[in-house]
């Protein structure tokens, strides 16, 4: 088994739900085994175009027996069910569920780049990440330092229950 985290996000239609259900699903699906899950962030959009809802967003630390190119399958079949689109680059979806990282593997595959390309410098990812581990780190620094230096870092909060 191999340790991965995951990042979520939603920014249309019933954003708890859809991360709850999301995680559900994950944790369902055969080769992961969900290992923990963040507290829920609020966050302004990043990138894409203007307007946009705030996202919910969170991140799991998973196991998984799947190879990455197909636990990166099985989150986009997790998307597809919660009709997730890619019509515009970061614009507003139903659901978005990165791999982050893989173990300690590294890969500039077009597909799947690992670690995820900007996950350093996403507030979004970082914060949920030190919530949950806060000793964790990539690519040899501390995530909760990484985030403190994240640009969209100051205007994050954690979501009140049923938010």
């Amino acid at each position: 088994m191999v340790s991965c985290l995951l990042a979520l996000g939603s920014n249309l239609g019933e954003r708890a739900g859809t991360l709850a259900a999301a995680v559900a699903e994950l944790g369902a699906t055969t080769g992961i085994e969900l290992v923990a899950v963040s507290d829920t962030a609020v966050t302004k959009p990043v990138g894409g175009p203007e307007g946009q809802p705030d996202f919910l967003n969170l991140v799991v630390r998973i196991n998984t027996s799947l190879e990455p190119l197909d636990l990166l399958a099985a989150c986009q079949s997790i998307e597809a069910e919660h009709h997730r689109t890619r019509e515009v680059r970061w614009g507003p979806r139903t659901l978005d569920i990165d791999v982050i990282t893989y173990g300690q593997s590294q890969s500039t595959d077009p597909v799947l780049t690992l670690p995820h390309p900007r996950a350093a410098i996403r507030g979004f990812v970082l914060v949920p990440w030190a919530w949950m581990e806060p000793d964790a780190q990539l690519n040899g620094q501390r995530v909760s330092e990484l985030a403190a230096a994240a640009a969209d870092t100051p205007e994050i909060r954690r979501a009140r229950a049923g938010a």
